[in-house]
C-alpha cells in the first residue's frame, strides 16, 4: 500500500477509535481496507468522513461507526466463519474478512452483488463467499456459524437463522422495535439464547425475495 494511502486509512482508523473502543485486530482491519473502493465514483472525498454514503437501489453503505459498531459487538477475534445477511457494498464483508478466516455473505441485489464481487477480486479478497439470495434463508450449505451479523434491519430473526448459529455463538442484528431500531446481540449456549440491547440505529430493512 502506498504511503500515502496508508497514512490516510490509519488517520482514519484513529478518528473510528476515538468514538469506538475498537480491539487491535478490529483497528487493523479499518486501517487497511480501503473504503474509497466501496463508495459510489463522485463520491470518493467523502470515503474517510464518518458518515453513512448513498449507493445504487436505494440502499447505503453505512458510517464507519456504525460498522465499527456492529464488528465490536460481533466479538469476531477467534471465529473461524461468520455469516452477514446484507452484502451491500461489501465494506462490512470486507472488514470482517480481515479479522475471521471465512466470511459468508448474502445479497439480494444482484446489481450490489456483482459490483461487490468485482471489488472483492480488484482488492485480492480471497476469503469472502457470496450469494444472491433472500438472506432470510441463511446459507444452511455451510452453518452453522460462529457469527452471524445482519446488515440490515428486521423486526425479528427468523427461527431458521438462530438455527444455522453455533452452540456458543453471538449474533447481531438492527431489530425494528416501533419506529426506532435497535441493535440486539445474541448468544447461543444450547437451546437457550441470551438477548442484550446495545443501543440505536439505522438500517435499511431487510425484504423478501430477490431483485
Amino acid at each position: 500500500m502506498e504511503s500515502a494511502k496508508k497514512i490516510k486509512l490509519e488517520n482514519f482508523a484513529d478518528d473510528i477509535a476515538s468514538e469506538v473502543p475498537l480491539t487491535p485486530a478490529i483497528y487493523r482491519a479499518f486501517a487497511t481496507v480501503d473504503r474509497e473502493a466501496f463508495v459510489p465514483a463522485g463520491f470518493q472525498r467523502w470515503a474517510y468522513k464518518l458518515d453513512a454514503l448513498p449507493i445504487q437501489g436505494n440502499q447505503w453503505i453505512s458510517s464507519p461507526l456504525t460498522v465499527a459498531r456492529m464488528t465490536v459487538y460481533l466479538e469476531p477475534e477467534g471465529a473461524d466463519n461468520v455469516l452477514e445477511i446484507g452484502c451491500g457494498s461489501g465494506y462490512q464483508a470486507a472488514i470482517l474478512s480481515r479479522i475471521v478466516r471465512r466470511v459468508f455473505t448474502i445479497e439480494r441485489i444482484d446489481a450490489l452483488m456483482k459490483e461487490a464481487r468485482e471489488r472483492f477480486k480488484r482488492l485480492d479478497i480471497h476469503n469472502i463467499h457470496t450469494r444472491l439470495d433472500d438472506g432470510q434463508r441463511g446459507w444452511r450449505q455451510y452453518a452453522p456459524f460462529e457469527r452471524i451479523l445482519f446488515s440490515a434491519s428486521t423486526p425479528a430473526v427468523p427461527p431458521a437463522i438462530f438455527d444455522q448459529l453455533a452452540d456458543g455463538g453471538i449474533l447481531v442484528a438492527p431489530i425494528e422495535k416501533g419506529s426506532r431500531q435497535i441493535i440486539t446481540r445474541y448468544t447461543k449456549k444450547g437451546e437457550t439464547l441470551s438477548e442484550e440491547t446495545m443501543e440505536s440505529c439505522l438500517f435499511v430493512p431487510v425484504k423478501d425475495g430477490i431483485e
